[in-house]
């Protein structure tokens, strides 16, 4: 799903890698005790490692290590069973060293693979080229004061897995399916939280563009975008600055770029290094990172099931659509929500309740509601046990469509069973026969006219008979008694 620009000088397709770099969930830095809980103080989490101080050496955080083999393990990478940290060598205010620790020619993780479900029921897989582990620098605070940056080195060590794909992106939309992909493979794992906006998901946008056909063309590097929405923009607004370049004349050199949301634009920071400006070498406190096979087979064996086996199987299992299915598995929450709606019914076995009706209901009246009052699954009012109680009083006819719009109003409103209310407010339906049948005689009765409309052949009055016998009956009435009853005595 490539995207086209158009120019003097015919179409340019964008290309487009990301280099995602996703904070490990661990409670300890990757070569400190120190803690990682977000929100703190600053530089109330730092250890004299942390902040550099002469003669402190670094200690491996074993489970930083076991983390980031189940995150390749996740992405059906290879993993590389003897890596090896490296000292990459630069200089900012807020990397107390002067160096970072990160991994070079030996990451943790070789080649992978992401398939992403697009538009229309298309698919696209994109290449991972690595995922290696490295610690995350402090960060610069500029708005504390008119003249002077502040240094807060809480986030310093903090490990981190930068993710690089391949070259394979060709779309805003495809980098956008990519990155949810990704989160949602780390949320399932447990490896990363996903946050993108307390930074500990961000993400490098590599942009080229090319007539297409032509080789790879130089590519711009926009760095630190930390929402899908702005990696997108990004993508759109490069593209279309490198075009201008090639078109004027011009040449697009290779170099950092920074994204300005509010102007709509990417502006230069500095010329791009290159591997050897970093002077890469194994950094002396560290031996390499030698694993056993069966400490994988181990971690490998705890892998929870991912969201393209999940979606698999509820389409097997529960007859779903590929859409309804990927709209559910792309958080592990609302999946799981929908499986406890799934796990009951009339004689409580898991999948006796409608498939179709119990992801209506998650997906469009749950979500609905939840995205209207600003709430998160975690935090409805109506639990997957409630909700599965609502769609049993309408399969087994005790209230009908119509009036659990209602009741699932209350419920989530004043977080109430359905039975309850449905007792307390009198709801259930009538399906007693002469009631019915009392109902329809009087509304044909009080309306000749519109009766002898149908009569005649107008199929399609029988609605408004219907909406007459529910408004007599509160709703109350079993709508399909109603059409049959009505069926029977006016159209023979």
């Amino acid at each position: 799903m490539s995207y086209i620009l158009q120019g003097d000088t015919g179409d340019w397709e964008v290309v487009v890698g990301l280099e995602v770099h996703a904070q490990v969930i661990s409670e300890a830095k990757l070569f400190s005790g120190s803690s990682t809980e977000f929100g703190a103080e600053p530089n109330h989490q730092v250890s004299l490692v942390d902040a550099a101080m002469p003669g402190m050496l670094p200690v491996i955080n074993e489970h930083c290590v076991e983390q980031a083999v189940k995150t390749g393990l996740g992405l059906k990478a290879k993993i590389n069973l003897h890596s090896v940290f490296e000292r990459k060598n630069y200089f900012y205010a807020d990397l107390p060293q002067g160096y970072q620790i990160s991994q070079f020619l030996y990451p943790i993780v070789g080649e992978g693979k992401v398939v992403l479900d697009l538009e229309g029921g298309k698919t696209a897989e994109i290449g991972i080229e690595r995922l290696h582990m490295e610690q995350d620098a402090g960060k610069s605070m500029h708005d504390q004061d008119p003249r002077r940056t502040f240094i807060d080195l809480n986030r310093s060590g903090v490990c981190l897995m930068e993710i690089v794909s391949k070259p394979d992106i060709r779309s805003p939309e495809e980098a956008g399916a990519y990155v949810r992909k990704i989160r949602t493979i780390l949320r399932y794992l447990g490896t990363c939280d996903g946050n993108m906006e307390q930074g500990s998901m961000r993400a490098d946008v590599n942009v080229s563009v090319r007539h297409p056909g032509e080789e790879m063309r130089t590519r711009a590097e926009v760095k630190n975008v930390n929402s899908v929405r702005f990696i997108m923009q990004v993508i759109e607004v490069e593209a279309a600055r490198q075009v201008d370049v090639w078109e004027s004349g011009g040449e697009v050199v290779q170099e950092t770029r920074l994204f300005d949301p509010n102007r709509g634009e990417t502006r230069s920071m500095r010329a791009k290094e290159f591997a050897h400006d970093y002077r890469y070498f194994p950094d002396p406190d560290l031996l390499p990172l030698d694993l056993a096979p069966e400490y994988v087979d181990t971690i490998a064996a705890t892998l929870p099931e991912l969201p393209d086996e999940k979606k698999e199987r509820f389409i097997s299992e529960f007859g779903l659509g590929p859409y309804d299915a990927g709209v559910l598995v792309s958080e592990k929450r609302n999946a799981e929500y929908f499986e406890r709606v799934m796990q009951g019914g009339p004689e409580g076995k898991k999948g006796q309740r409608d498939a179709k009706a119990a992801v209506n209901w998650v997906t469009t009246n749950l979500f609905g509601a939840l995205n209207a009052a600003g709430r998160d699954i975690a935090d409805s009012p109506i639990s997957a046990d409630q909700l599965g109680e609502l769609l049993d009083l309408m399969a087994d006819d005790t209230i009908s469509g119509r009036i659990a719009k209602d009741v699932f109003d209350v419920m989530f409103e004043t977080g109430r069973d359905a039975g309850d209310i449905v007792e307390e407010k009198g709801l259930k339906q009538i399906t007693d026969t002469d009631a019915i049948e009392a109902a329809v005689d009087e509304a044909i009765a009080g309306n000749p006219e519109q009766a002898d409309e149908v009569r005649s052949g107008n199929a399609k009055a029988i609605g408004w008979f219907v909406g007459q016998v529910m408004k007599s009956t509160g709703g109350k009435a079993n709508p399909q008694m109603v059409n049959q009853l009505l069926r029977q005595k006016l159209m023979g």
